[in-house]
């Protein structure tokens, strides 16, 4: 989810307060909802304004540390509700429509550590806006790329809390979406990612750079219906850092090689395409192969409609 993991969810929760501060890409979240895309990840529309509604749930019952064994028991739980709008101009760039998109998460996250803290915040996450440009190749190849900018305008932050509904830092995000699109056969997608994060001046905590990645896979039906699979695999790929020289956080860092997170997921996906224009997809994806994070499932609803 859009900020789905918390902030200070470490094997420090089994430790010491201090120790709360480092678990990965700061507190084992990422700016980008792991999963969030479904069928269609690489098509940019026709020239025009559309809407988009995200709705997702993820449960979450187990933190895995560096080595993927289990660091604490928890019970997180987290309900979103992303708008996005996306406009698409009549301009051409390289050959490509440029267009522009905006997202802004709506949040309820509630955590609960066994035989330890327990915190709940609702409000505002971080917001994702950007340009893209869309190509079709053919009929039925698709590519879309761009650059994703994601600022720090959650409703609230403090370095303290168990839980925040935002980073407090920005990110740039480079885009690479592609999808292969047959009504009657075979339907594929790939929404590849590379995240460099700047300093979180609260912390003095920088998260290492990741690379991501959404997919799909499945077979048109031809009246409408798509039906397969779908999920994520996530790798970061460089160490976080903490400049102050009264980090409490940089000797687990470097103790844990790094804080790197890793994760994988995979889970049933179907869509229906209207014969009026707008799309319905749904997806359930269930998390293995994670370090440094907390390991679940996630519910995602997508609508998609003209404005």
């Amino acid at each position: 989810m859009l900020k789905h993991s918390p902030r200070h969810l470490t094997a420090g929760l089994l430790l010491t307060t201090c120790a709360l501060h480092a678990h990965a890409s700061e507190g084992g979240i990422s700016s980008w909802p792991n999963g969030i895309e479904i069928y269609g990840m690489g098509i940019l529309p026709p020239p025009g304004t559309y809407g988009q509604l995200f709705a997702g749930n993820y449960l979450a019952d187990t933190l895995r540390d560096n080595s993927g064994d289990k660091a604490a028991d928890i019970d997180l739980r987290v309900t979103t509700l992303a708008p996005r709008f996306v406009w698409v101009t009549e301009q051409k760039v390289f050959g490509g429509d440029l267009g522009f998109h905006a997202l802004l998460p709506l949040n309820d996250m509630r955590l609960n550590v066994k035989n330890g803290p327990h915190d709940h915040k609702r409000g505002i996450g971080d917001a994702h806006l950007g340009p893209v440009i869309g190509f079709h190749p053919s009929e039925k190849l698709h590519i879309a790329t761009g650059v994703d900018f994601v600022l720090p305008t959650a409703s609230e932050y403090d370095e303290d809390d168990l839980i925040n509904l935002g980073n407090n830092y920005y990110t740039v995000q480079a885009v690479l979406a592609m999808t292969y699109l047959d009504p009657d056969g075979l339907n594929a997608d790939i929404r590849l990612m590379h995240d460099y994060n700047f300093e979180n001046r609260a912390t003095n905590y920088q998260s290492g750079r990741e690379l991501h990645a959404d997919y799909t896979l499945g077979w048109g039906l031809g009246n409408g219906w798509v039906l397969g699979v779908g999920g994520h695999a996530y790798q970061q790929i460089s160490d976080d850092k903490c400049s102050a020289s009264d980090c409490d956080a940089a000797a687990l860092v470097d103790a844990s090689g790094g804080n790197r997170g890793r994760s994988f997921s995979i889970g049933p996906a179907v869509q229906y395409s209207s014969k009026q224009g707008w799309m319905f997809s749904a997806k359930w994806q269930d998390e293995s192969g994670v370090r440094n994070r907390a390991e679940g499932q996630t519910y995602w609803f997508k609508f998609t409609t003209a404005l």
